[in-house]
């Protein structure tokens, strides 16, 4: 049976990408864009149709040679769409006969329709109890008009507000910050004749996204919406520069109500295929859709690695063709992957450093994986991305991956004009993989020689003084703080009658390593004692008294099972220790006792 033929409107980089995940599943790719876009670059077929993805009889002349249609930019003719999906139209069988066509659309053309007017669809989603900010028409119909209406936004909304065009922008253009009446005319000039709308300005922590795969029945009813994880967007001059998975700082529970707040925001689009909904968190912990894309995007390159089982391209496919496997996971084959944006710099050639760095980086630590889209550099394009998938936290792989940021941004600032930043090593540290603390000052002696190993091996860390006796609260507070993330193993000593340890336990789903700390009297035994007999349930390891050493080493040997390059690390520093005991074995064999003895003595 011949596998369906989807169509695509446009073949830029989306297009591209689209059909490099088609190859190896054997779906054909049919293209309406120019003759050397990038989409036919990566795919010859005789399918492809050049010309304008917005021209009418272009587009029927694609469907006549498909079973679906797709885009890859929501900027297309949605009455020809819909008359394609609903009406139908003419087009030759394989016999030379002209016959009645109606062929899907996906995702569906209300969808792209809606998409396509930013104030009528964030109107629609306020219908919904989708939360949104806050907004309100520009009226346009005369200069004066349009003055009042901004006067009007201004006092309803105060001071700054984003006056937005409705149809027509992407990539940031199309927005104006308004800061003051004095901007009420530059903005007229800058934005032009167009439907324009008022938003009120959103002081956000940060930009998240999450790409949503939505399924449906031949009939149009919805089967599932289903999540990737949210990911952190960096936006510099209105475009995206860089992509965290996951988000730097930000709590699971953040990142479970924006997975939700995207799947209903898809729930209430039609037809199948990948949405992009793009977010603000906003200061309070609240979380307001900002746009939606009814296609791959940019936020979801990092799954051609990270998720390759089912890269947002490969669901764009399966999804339409209605292939997906009931029990899908998206779930990442990496626990951190970073993407950085290649974009055109002031010279055709800026971009070239930022390639080159791709071939001579990548470890045990990360792989780095290089996107070139065959398109002409030009200023801020679009030409590439770039994605480093880590093997430890997003701050490791961030602080690994230093070299292609500092890249880019030397590319920004070069293109804008603009001295290139400072770089503050003490920013890019990590966030502590292990935490220490001590119920004492007067332990931290027997503490610093499991720091020092700590410190030997590349591993980050904190050290807390937080004594069960004396502060409770402030151990309770301890426990909460590093269980949220990040941390991955605990160290805890104390000595006497040493509860430290295991009322973290208690307090925590994370591994608690105990270390007893001789005290004045009884040599450290009452501290082994106290740590070793938790009640069952309530789990604590316990090292030898005072073995802040062997502490540190095994929490090390915990951090490996995670992270290769710490397992590696253990690995080497374990030859090292057979190969001083072959050492010392060949040196008493070739001097005698008595002289390997004497030589001992003399070093104390």
């Amino acid at each position: 049976m011949a596998q369906p033929v989807i169509g695509l409107l446009g073949g830029g980089q989306l297009g591209r990408m689209l059909c490099e995940a088609a190859g190896p599943l054997g779906i054909q790719i049919a293209v309406l864009d120019a003759e050397n876009c990038p989409a036919k670059q990566a795919n010859h077929n005789d399918l492809h149709v050049t010309g304008s993805f917005k021209d009418p009889a272009k587009i029927k002349e694609l469907a006549a040679r498909c079973d679906f249609l797709t885009v890859e930019i929501e900027h297309v003719d949605t009455e020809i769409l819909e008359e394609i999906a609903t009406k139908g139209f003419e087009a030759q069988d394989a016999n030379g006969k002209t016959i009645k066509k109606t062929i899907p659309v996906h995702p569906s053309w209300k969808t792209i329709r809606l998409i396509q007017d930013k104030y009528q669809q964030k109107e629609y989603f306020i219908q919904k109890g989708i939360p949104v900010a806050k907004q309100m028409a520009i009226q346009s119909d005369s200069d004066d008009a349009r003055k009042a209406s901004l006067q009007e936004a201004a006092v309803k909304f105060g001071l700054p507000f984003m006056l937005k065009g409705s149809k027509g922008s992407y990539d940031g253009r199309g927005n104006f910050k308004i800061r003051s009446p004095q901007d009420f005319e530059v903005a007229a000039k800058e934005m032009g004749n167009q439907p324009l709308y008022a938003e009120k300005w959103v002081p956000f922590e940060m930009e998240l996204a999450v790409m949503v795969m939505r399924t449906e029945d031949d009939d149009g009813k919805l089967i599932k919406a289903s999540p990737y994880p949210v990911v952190e967007t960096i936006h510099e001059d209105s475009i995206c520069t860089k992509v965290f998975f996951p988000p730097r700082k930000v709590s699971d529970d953040v990142k479970a109500r924006a997975q939700k707040v995207a799947c209903d925001v898809v729930s209430n689009l039609w037809g199948r295929g990948v949405f992009a909904v793009e977010m603000f968190l906003l200061k309070d912990g609240h979380i307001l859709v900002n746009e939606v894309a009814p296609r791959p995007h940019n936020s979801g390159h990092y799954t051609i690695e990270a998720v390759p089982q089912m890269s947002q391209y490969k669901a764009q496919l399966c999804s339409i063709l209605n292939t997906v496997p009931d029990d899908l996971a998206l779930v990442p084959r990496v626990p951190s992957s970073l993407m950085v944006n290649i974009l055109g710099g002031a010279q055709p050639t800026s971009h070239d450093r930022l390639v080159d760095l791709t071939r001579t980086m990548g470890s045990s630590s990360l792989d780095v994986y290089l996107h070139q889209y065959g398109k002409e550099s030009k200023p801020g394009r679009k030409i590439g991305h770039i994605t480093a998938v880590g093997y430890s936290s997003i701050q490791r792989l961030e602080q690994l991956s230093r070299p292609l940021i500092t890249a880019c941004d030397e590319i920004r600032a070069e293109r804008v004009g603009e001295a290139v930043a400072p770089h503050d090593e003490s920013k890019f540290k990590g966030v502590p993989l292990v935490a220490v603390t001590m119920g004492s000052d007067s332990d931290l002696t027997v503490m610093s020689a499991g720091l020092k190993v700590l410190d030997d091996f590349g591993v980050p860390y904190e050290v807390r003084i937080t004594s069960a006796h004396r502060t409770p609260e402030l151990m309770s507070a301890f426990a909460a703080e590093v269980s949220k993330g990040g941390v991955k193993v605990i160290i805890a000593g104390a000595g006497g009658a040493a509860h430290l340890p295991g009322m973290i336990s208690s307090e925590t789903h994370l591994p608690v390593i105990g270390v007893p700390v001789k005290a004045s009297v009884l040599d450290g035994v009452d501290s082994l004692y106290s740590i070793v007999q938790m009640p069952r349930g309530v789990p604590c390891a316990t090292i030898g008294i005072n073995n802040s050493t062997n502490a540190a080493l095994e929490a090390i040997r915990i951090l490996g099972t995670s992270y290769p390059e710490y397992a590696e690390r253990m690995k080497a520093y374990q030859r090292g220790l057979k190969t001083d005991v072959y050492a010392k074995d060949r040196k008493l064999q070739a001097h005698g006792w008595k002289a390997y003895l004497q030589e001992m003595n003399a070093k104390k």
